[in-house]
Parts: C-alpha cells; structure tokens; sequence
C-alpha cells in the first residue's frame, strides 16, 4: 500500500471508470473538508466532477475554483440531505451522466458528547442523522450502482469513520451509523466483486476538518488534502481501510492489541470530559449573555 506510487492510482481508477468523454466522478458533502479534499485531488488527476451539497453559494465557489485550477468541466447540485425528498431531483441531475466514481462523503454528528436522553431535539437530530449518514449511502448507491454493474466498471468510496469500528459512548447514533456504512460497503462488495465494481469502505481516524473542529493539523490527524492523497492509493488494493498509515496503525491498535471493553471505557471517558468541558462553556456563555443562550 504505502509503496504505491500516485500514478498507479490513477490507473487504477481509470480501469474502474468508464472511458467515455461523459465520465465523472460524483462527491457529496463536497464544499468542506474531507469532500473537498476529493474533489480536487480527483479534479488534479483529470476527472470531470459532480458536485452535491447543500449550499448553491459555496457549492458554486467550489466549483469556479476547481474549474479555474484544473481545467475540467464541473457540475452542481444543491440538496439537503437531511430531507428524503431529494432523490427525484438528484436523478434528473444526473440525467445523461456517466458517474465513474462515487464518493458518498456527506455527514453530520454531534454537536457535543452527549447522553441519548440528554440530546436536544431528539427527534428531529435522530431524523437528520438517519437521513444524513445512512439514507444518503443507500439511495446514492441505488442511483448510479446499476450503470456501473452493466459497465463492469466504477468505484463506490463510502467514507464512514473510525467511530463505526467500536460503539463509542455519548456519540452512540452517529457511530452507530458509521458501523452500519462499513457494513453496507463490505456486504455490497462482495455482491458486485465479481461485476467489476470496486466498493470500499473507508474509516479515518481525526482529520483536521471543521466537523472535528481540529484547527492544527499533525501526524496523527492529517490535514484532509493530506489524508485524501494517501487514502486514494488504496483503492483497489483494500475493500476496508483506514487510508492513512498512522491510522491504519491506531485502528490495529483499538481493535486487536486493546480489549474492546477499554477502547469503549476510554472513549466513554474521553467524550464525558469534552461534554463537561462544552456545557461549561455554554453556561459562562448563557452567563454573559445575561441568561441568553446562542447556539455555535
């Protein structure tokens, strides 16, 4: 894995994807980090791009830019993936499109660690995280797996997330959902293995994103163009991977050297620290506000 050189990679994909001059590659959650990351890096390789998330204005700016830097022809379209209403518009969009890859990116998680009965708007944050992270995965993949399985060619990237390796506590549903993406990737390639489709699931531990809200990258969480780079060299060699070799690493480490039972006892732990720490905030907030309360 980590001896492949990034030509390779593009090969690789080049011999997944359809040949045709309508070929493209297809990213949601594509205006922020880890999507992002995919949409330029797959753009600097030379693929035309389909783009879909949620805001019109940043998914154009994305797109101007990419468009300005690499040359290829870019595409948008806006959706809120945390409605279900969504796919009739998506198909439409797609309409006369040959995806050759599919990067189901699109997430959300917690706002902070917190006990399910403690959840604000429980309902509705169940709803939205169901939609968001697991609806998204199935109902992009019932769009364009059919085109690819004639052609016996295309590459599906499911990026789940370390947190769908083991339970972890106070973010129980958002690692729940995670766990069920790597299951519905690992299931789905070995149903359309033998089709010439490659479906990978892809776990990253930290990366230096606005969802994680880690300002200053280091080894161990990458910067996403960093992570995307190294993640892309697996393609075709692992159907489950953690993309980055200091995660590839941590996640041998968590899941068997450690005993599940501490990884789920320090990461219960760890998330009860940053829930204390996060309504301490709040409540000087709310303090300083006069009693008002503003949401981040």
């Amino acid at each position: 894995m980590r001896g492949m050189h990034p030509e390779h990679t593009v090969k690789c994909l080049c011999r997944r994807v359809p040949n045709s001059k309508g070929a493209a590659v297809l990213v949601t959650g594509a205006t922020d980090g880890i999507g992002k990351s995919y949409a330029e890096e797959l753009a600097r390789r030379g693929f035309a791009l389909m783009l879909i998330s949620r805001s019109q204005d940043k998914l154009d700016f994305v797109a101007k830019s990419l468009e300005e830097q690499f040359n290829v022809e870019t595409r948008t379209i806006a959706v809120d993936f945390g409605k279900t209403d969504i796919y009739t518009k998506i198909e439409a969009g797609l309409a006369g499109l040959e995806i050759g890859v599919l990067v189901n990116n699109v997430g959300v998680s917690y706002p902070y660690p917190e006990y399910f009965l403690h959840i604000p708007d429980l309902d509705n944050f169940i709803t939205n995280l169901i939609n968001v992270n697991m609806t998204s995965v199935c109902q992009m993949t019932r769009l364009v797996l059919p085109r690819m399985a004639e052609r016996s060619k295309g590459v599906i990237l499911n990026i789940s997330s370390a947190s769908g390796m083991y339970p972890v506590p106070l973010l129980t549903v958002y690692s729940a959902t995670k766990a069920f993406m790597d299951f519905f990737s690992r299931g789905l390639q070995e149903e359309y293995r033998r089709q010439g489709v490659i479906i990978q699931s892809v776990l990253p531990f930290f990366v230096a994103t606005k969802m994680t809200r880690i300002r200053k990258p280091t080894l161990d969480k990458p910067t996403p163009e960093r992570y995307v780079a190294a993640e892309l060299t697996t393609v075709g060699l692992q159907s489950q991977t953690n993309g980055y070799f200091p995660h590839a690493v941590m996640g041998w480490l968590t899941t068997k050297l450690v005993p599940i039972s501490l990884v789920i006892f320090f990461g219960a732990r760890m998330n009860r620290l940053q829930r204390t720490g996060y309504l301490q905030r709040r409540k000087l907030r709310e303090q300083k506000n006069g009693g008002g309360f503003k949401t981040d």
